[in-house]
C-alpha cells in the first residue's frame, strides 16, 4: 500500500534492521506471499471482491500473522482490490469480477510487529493481449528495480530503473503514488518514487527494508481519486497494473522478503 502525498517523518524513519528483525520480516513476508498466492487462485469471473477480503483475513490469521491495512488511516478492509483502470486502494465490496478484468491485490501482514507488504496483478479468465503485455511489463519493471537495489547504490537508481524500463516499452509510470520504507511501521522513510535520476538521493545501506511498487499505466500517468476517498484511477481511463515486493538491502543485492 502507498499513500498520496505521504508525510515526511514517518514514525521509525530509515531503519537498519538487525538479523532478528529481518527474520520477523521474512516470516511476515512469507505470510503475505502465500496469502497472495491463494488470492491469485481465487480470482475468477463471477466472484465478488469482498470474497477476496474474507480469504485474505482467514489466511493471514491462519498462518499466525496480523492484517495491517484494515483501519490504517481509516482504510476499511484487509486487502486492496483495484480493477482495470483502478490503480490502487480499491475497497472490496459487492462488485462482481468480470471476464477479462485486470485485478490488482495489495496486502500487508505483520509478525511480532514487523511488516511485509506486497501486491500482484491477476487476469480474470481470458484477458486481452494489451492487458497481458501490461501485466508482464509491470512485473519485469519491478524485477529491474530490484536488480539495482544494493548497498552503495542510490535511491534514485531504483526510480530510474522503473521509469526507464516502463517508458521504453511505451507505458507511463504513476508519479503521484510511491513505494516506501517498511518495517515496524507500514510507511517509513524514505519514499521510493517510480521515477528518478541515477546517482541521486540517499545511499542505500545494508539492512534497509523497502517496499518497491511500480504502478504502470497503458496511457497517461495522471490519476484521480474516486468519491470513496480511497480508490485511485487513471485520469484518462486507461488500464493500469501494479506489482510490489518488500526487499532487504544487502551488499551484493536485495533479498526479496515477499516471495514464495
Amino acid at each position: 500500500m502507498d499513500l498520496t502525498g505521504a508525510p515526511t517523518g514517518y514514525p521509525g524513519g530509515i531503519l537498519i534492521k538487525s538479523e532478528r528483525e529481518l527474520e520477523m520480516m521474512r516470516r511476515a513476508g512469507k505470510i503475505v506471499a502465500r496469502t497472495l498466492d491463494t488470492l491469485r487462485e481465487a480470482v475468477r469471473p463471477g466472484l465478488k471482491t469482498r470474497e477476496l477480503d474474507i480469504i485474505a483475513i482467514r489466511e493471514i490469521e491462519r498462518m499466525g500473522g496480523k492484517p495491517v491495512f484494515k483501519g490504517y488511516q481509516g482504510y476499511p478492509a484487509t486487502v486492496c482490490v483495484s480493477i482495470n483502470n483502478e490503480i490502487v486502494h480499491g475497497i472490496p465490496g459487492d462488485r462482481v469480477i468480470q471476464e477479462g478484468d485486470l485485478v490488482k491485490m495489495d496486502l500487508g501482514a505483520s509478525v511480532e510487529g514487523y511488516i511485509g507488504d506486497s501486491a500482484i496483478t491477476v487476469g480474470a479468465g481470458e484477458v486481452s493481449r494489451q492487458a497481458k503485455e501490461l501485466m508482464e511489463v509491470t512485473r519485469e519493471t519491478l524485477e529491474e528495480a530490484i536488480k539495482v537495489a544494493r548497498a552503495g547504490a542510490h535511491l534514485g537508481d531504483i526510480g530510474a530503473a522503473i521509469e526507464s524500463y516502463a517508458t521504453s516499452r511505451g507505458y507511463s509510470v504513476v508519479r503521484e503514488y510511491v513505494g516506501h520504507g517498511v518495517g515496524r511501521f507500514l510507511h517509513e522513510d524514505p519514499q521510493v518514487p517510480n521515477y528518478g535520476t541515477p546517482g541521486t538521493g540517499p545511499r542505500l545501506q545494508r539492512g534497509m527494508t523497502l517496499a518497491i511498487e511500480p504502478m504502470v499505466n497503458a496511457g497517461d500517468w495522471r490519476t484521480r481519486v474516486l468519491d470513496d476517498k480511497w480508490t485511485v484511477v487513471t485520469q484518462d481511463g486507461s488500464l493500469s497494473a501494479h506489482f510490489e515486493h518488500t526487499i532487504a538491502i544487502g551488499d551484493d543485492g536485495a533479498e526479496v522478503l515477499t516471495k514464495l
